[in-house]
């Protein structure tokens, strides 16, 4: 029994090394990707030369890559680790698979919060800074999470849940769009085309703001591992080792509703991701475990969103699709099939 055990846990630690080195590879090659493609194609040899001696290339070769290219990859990146984190904290909080931000609302209260804040401040001043965006996105997120905490103490039925979450979504994109009504023409076609999800407007200060925004946050998640993992196991297990049940619920909504409020703040709403690419995390790993899924969510997401921006702009270049179109071309699909497989459980038992 000891060979066997022994046995098994070398098998899932050869499994995680593979499986994070798989994630290492797309990583590097989405990001070479993301950088040699596009209207101007760079090759893999100019952007290895812009890299090590900047001095000695083509200028327009470098501006494209320092100023266009490279942020935007970036801020895809770690938006969409923040995004699937998100999701994965929401899915714990619910204990259901389906749950994320975009899905409860959470990502459209955001948007909502946000879009009014803009169009009301764009008669007054003539730009708005990255700190009163994300204060206002994490505001909406809040209050679209209270509301769903809020039937979540009177509905234990997850999928009623659910569908109490897409009515809130529903209900803050009507809202939305009925003040979008009253922007000036300029202000509705950034906010229409902000609203589907974008990282075309990406700098190196949105880098910055969202990169020390989510890490922060990101490391203080991995940091709740232990506690994460005993929680799931149930409240009342969890409580019997001493975990403080209140805090860490606080927290984990805390958490979620930043990581979603950033997300929304740099590149709109984007769907699915805080769904799919926690349960692909699980599958892949096989595993539970949030000291592994933890950072398996965060650069799987980071890879998800590289790939589908990169697919975005590109398919049908150069008219470049929405985020949210890509995202939910792939992970709509996944939802599905979840709800299918926790239908097929449920009818078993």
């Amino acid at each position: 029994m000891k060979g066997v055990t022994m046995t098994l846990s070398r098998k899932n630690t050869i499994r995680t090394v593979l499986v994070f080195a798989a994630m290492a590879v797309l990583f590097v090659c989405a990001a070479v990707w993301n950088i040699s493609i596009g209207s101007v194609k760079i090759s893999f040899g100019q952007i290895f030369q812009i890299l090590t001696h900047p001095d000695t290339v083509d200028m327009t070769a470098y501006n494209i890559i320092f100023k266009i290219r490279l942020p935007r990859l970036l801020l895809a990146a770690v938006l969409g680790g923040a995004l699937s984190l998100s999701g994965f904290l929401l899915q714990t909080f619910f204990r259901n698979p389906i749950a994320g931000p975009f899905v409860l609302g959470i990502s459209s209260g955001a948007k909502m919060f946000l879009a009014i804040v803009l169009i009301a401040l764009s008669q007054r001043v003539s730009s708005v800074s990255v700190g009163v965006t994300v204060l206002t996105a994490f505001l909406g997120s809040m209050l679209s999470m209270l509301v769903v905490l809020a039937f979540a103490g009177k509905i234990k039925n997850m999928s009623v849940l659910l569908v109490v979450g897409i009515m809130i979504s529903y209900i803050c994109s009507a809202v939305t769009d009925f003040f979008i009504n009253f922007a000036n023409d300029s202000d509705i076609v950034n906010l229409t085309h902000w609203s589907h999800g974008s990282f075309s407007a990406a700098s190196w200060q949105d880098v910055a703001v969202s990169a020390a925004i989510v890490l922060t946050t990101a490391l203080a998640v991995f940091c709740l591992s232990k506690p994460i993992s005993v929680y799931a196991l149930g409240e009342g297990y969890a409580g019997s080792l001493g975990i403080r049940i209140k805090p860490l619920r606080i927290a984990l909504i805390l958490f979620s509703s930043v990581l979603s409020a950033c997300v929304t703040a740099f590149a709109g709403p984007i769907s699915f991701v805080g769904i799919a690419v926690p349960h692909i995390a699980r599958t892949v790993l096989k595993t539970s475990k949030p000291i592994l899924l933890i950072p398996a969510c965060f650069f799987g997401g980071a890879v998800f969103c590289m790939l589908c921006d990169l697919a975005a702009r590109t398919i049908f270049a150069p008219v470049e699709l929405s985020i949210s179109t890509v995202t939910a071309a792939i992970g709509a699909p996944i939802v599905i099939w979840l709800m299918m497989q926790r239908r097929v459980k449920h009818s078993e038992n």
